[in-house]
């Protein structure tokens, strides 16, 4: 694989930025815990030229939010995942066999089929770790894209 090949990342957003928990307080408001190490991967990744976006099936608003603070797009609360990043690398004239995809869960294993280059952190799901090329020594929200980013780096050297 070089580096070059890759002309979009996609990160799923829990089980990847975070832990996959959520917190809920009392009058019903959710959060997440983020790693800061991925903002600078993220911007790393952007020194590369590379495009990146989240694409989530959650709702909640923290996605947006999250994917505003790094300067990335998000697409959240899809219900197709294969579908809407079909839309969008369409859009964009991106064919899906140059996309790196770092995904977590069984909801990520149709396009993660589909890309050239499906990425999973270290506790992602077992089927998804077996059609992963690399697969990350961080765990989801443990700094998954931080290790990216250097994996990225250490790619054509």
């Amino acid at each position: 694989m070089i580096k070059g090949d890759i002309k979009l990342i996609v990160y799923d957003f829990d089980g990847v930025m975070t832990d996959n928990r959520v917190f809920v307080t009392q009058d019903g408001k959710e959060s997440v815990a983020c790693n800061r190490g991925d903002g600078l991967g993220i911007d790393m990744i952007k020194g590369m030229s590379i495009p990146q976006i989240i694409l989530s099936t959650e709702t909640s608003n923290v996605v947006l939010q999250r994917a505003e603070k790094l300067g990335i797009f998000a697409i959240h609360g899809t219900g197709n995942k294969k579908n809407s990043l079909s839309s969008y690398c369409l859009k964009k004239d991106i064919f899906l066999k140059k996309v790196l995809y770092v995904g977590n869960d069984l909801n990520d294993m149709d396009v993660m089929r589909r890309v050239g280059f499906p990425i999973c952190p270290a506790d992602a799901h077992e089927k998804i770790r077996e059609l992963s090329i690399h697969i990350t020594k961080a765990k989801g929200g443990g700094g998954v894209v931080r290790e990216l980013a250097d994996w990225l780096t250490n790619l054509d050297n």
